[in-house]
């Protein structure tokens, strides 16, 4: 039997070059829709997570994005590293072990990590980061066996205590740095860092050591939605010179996708297929 030929990657459309959509900015669409309309729109990459991927099945989903020739940029997320008791350790390494081998299944080297907050009755931030770099040193191994790099994600502080201790670039590169470059990057997400007025000065340092894995965009709106999690807004809608990020992470050496990924119940009430076209055309206006 002939082996069937590959499917060339898709032609994006003018100005999507690296774009590249969450899957949960436009979580409405199932990954059956997304692929129809990214392949309608020219869009030429998709960062996938873990629980829809799972839901559609890790080789269902690598066999259809990899038929309609689009690219997975990362998949999110591996980490929450910071438990205290035996047993939870154990059953964070094997969770993430278990993405890392989901990441090499659909053909990403970029595994987001999400570190992990504050354990319960826990003050001890430093503590926590270390407990994360311990994991590190077993897991990064295990990535680079398999072609995937593991990135560190900065979040907000307003995140510390239940979702990251692992708050700015800095924190991020400090952990990151005990590793190679090619085993563990750093996420740089404008959600998460655009009022860190030390930031540009440490993306400048991940660029020069080889730390850049991925780029996320979103913008900040105020009020804040009464769910945080769900307060990311349109590019454009919001605070973030969104521009400005992008040609810092050029001059960094960055020339990878540049994924937008919206957390946004208004947004996901809506149109999917229309979502991504607008956020398209967002890309196109305030990014480029």
């Amino acid at each position: 039997m002939t082996p069937a030929a590959p499917v060339p990657p898709v032609v994006p459309a003018r100005g999507l070059e690296r774009f590249s959509i969450n899957q949960m900015t436009v979580r409405q669409l199932p990954l059956p829709a997304l692929v129809e309309e990214c392949l309608r729109l020219g869009v030429p990459g998709v960062g996938l997570w873990r629980e829809p991927v799972r839901a559609h099945g890790v080789e269902a989903t690598a066999r259809l994005l990899r038929g309609a020739g689009i690219t997975v940029t990362s998949l999110c997320r591996g980490g929450f590293l910071t438990a205290r008791e035996p047993d939870a350790r154990r059953g964070a390494l094997d969770d993430n072990r278990a993405a890392i081998d989901e990441a090499a299944g659909l053909g990403t080297g970029v595994l987001v990590l999400v570190c992990g907050g504050l354990p319960p009755g826990s003050r001890d931030l430093t503590g926590a980061r270390e407990r994360i770099a311990d994991a590190l040193t077993v897991l990064a191994p295990y990535a680079a066996e398999r072609a995937v790099r593991l990135a560190i994600e900065p979040l907000h502080p307003m995140y510390a205590a239940d979702r990251s201790v692992v708050s700015t670039l800095g924190q991020a590169l400090e952990l990151a740095g005990r590793f190679p470059p090619g085993h563990v990057g750093v996420v740089v997400d404008t959600y998460h860092l655009w009022w860190d007025d030390t930031a540009p000065a440490a993306l400048a340092r991940a660029g020069a050591d080889g730390r850049l894995a991925a780029f996320q965009l979103a913008d900040w709106i105020t009020p804040l939605p009464e769910g945080v999690l769900t307060g990311r807004g349109q590019l454009g809608d919001g605070s973030i010179p969104l521009r400005h990020w992008r040609e810092l992470m050029d001059a960094a050496g960055y020339t990878g996708p540049i994924e937008v990924e919206l957390f946004n119940e208004d947004l996901w009430a809506g149109d999917g297929a229309s979502l991504l076209a607008e956020t398209a055309t967002r890309f196109r206006e305030q990014v480029l």
